[in-house]
């Protein structure tokens, strides 16, 4: 004689269901977590060559607005590491520096990079990566 529970039934497929559930969701915020911090080194990226093409510093780079800036971005972006600066033509060859400071008629490129690492366990065993953004600007005097 066999007494089947239909409540029990019930449970173990939820328990096998909700695994797989909870690993998608975890997935879908992982995912949504990585696309933020990627626009948000994109952006850091864009405040940071909008200042510098108006305020460089001698050396480039090094000014109170720059340094502020870079700070404002840090502060919004965990892990933001330092931008590197480089001047450069229209067509993206190195420029060299006038005074230590890029000439008129260049462009200033940031580049700023940040560790992103998963808080899903699965996408964990992946290790960390880099996002990297980068920006131009014209030089404005």
């Amino acid at each position: 004689m066999t007494h089947s529970d239909p409540r029990g039934q019930a449970l173990v497929e939820f328990s096998l269901a909700i695994i797989v559930f909870l690993v998608l969701l975890m997935g879908v915020v992982d995912f949504g977590m990585s696309i933020y911090k990627y626009n948000g080194v994109s952006q850091a990226a864009r405040e940071i060559a909008r200042v510098a093409s108006v305020h460089q510093g001698s050396p480039l780079g090094v000014s109170t607005e720059i340094s502020a800036v870079i700070a404002t971005q840090k502060n919004l972006i965990p892990g933001l590491n330092s931008p590197a600066f480089l001047c450069t033509d229209v067509n993206g060859a190195t420029v060299a520096l006038q005074s230590n400071k890029c000439p008129t008629t260049a462009f200033v490129n940031v580049k700023v990079t940040a560790p992103y690492a998963a808080a899903t366990p699965l996408l964990g065993l992946l290790g960390t990566w880099t996002m990297t953004g980068s920006s131009s600007a014209q030089i404005q005097q």
